[in-house]
């Protein structure tokens, strides 16, 4: 399920931030320590507020553990298009979470009436993540040459896109 951040989501953003990429990609730093993590928590509640989204924690529907952490942004919603992001925690991996996850998220971005598409970047070389968009009905839509920088560099990214039914 997704739920809202809380302060009882900080070890599963403490073992996420274990995850070289995930650092390198968001607002999690390398390594956090518990206070780190819990500021990333409470940043991850803010988001809707400030108006960048909306940000969820990926839990299992019977105990509530945080498995990780998923977003839609809205930050191009004035054109119908939104950008969604997920990870699911390095125990956690390899048990089909972030399909699902990202198949609520999907399905709750069609709750917004503005919202038309749904786009993806993901590196070339995360096949993971690519079978993910595939399962949930995104689409390839392109290679963005330079695209993002991550961690120093500038990356290629493919653009996945899932369009309202």
């Amino acid at each position: 399920m997704l739920r809202q951040p809380c302060s009882a989501d900080v070890p599963m953003a403490m073992e996420l931030s274990t995850d070289p990429y995930v650092p390198a990609t968001g607002s999690l730093p390398a390594e956090a320590d518990e206070a780190e993590a819990l500021a990333w928590v409470q940043r991850q509640r803010d988001r809707h507020s400030e108006g960048t989204g909306f940000s969820f924690i990926i839990a299992d529907k019977n105990t509530d553990e945080a498995l990780g952490s998923c977003g839609l942004w809205l930050r191009q919603l004035e054109t119908g298009r939104a950008s969604a992001g997920y990870s699911i925690r390095p125990s956690a991996r390899r048990r089909g979470l972030a399909v699902e996850a990202l198949s609520a998220l999907t399905s709750f971005g069609w709750s917004i009436p503005a919202l038309h598409r749904i786009e993806l970047y993901i590196e070339p070389w995360n096949i993971a993540s690519i079978r993910t968009a595939e399962r949930c009905g995104y689409a390839r839509k392109g290679l963005l040459r330079s695209h993002q920088e991550i961690a120093g560099g500038r990356r290629d990214m493919l653009i996945y896109a899932a369009i309202r039914p």
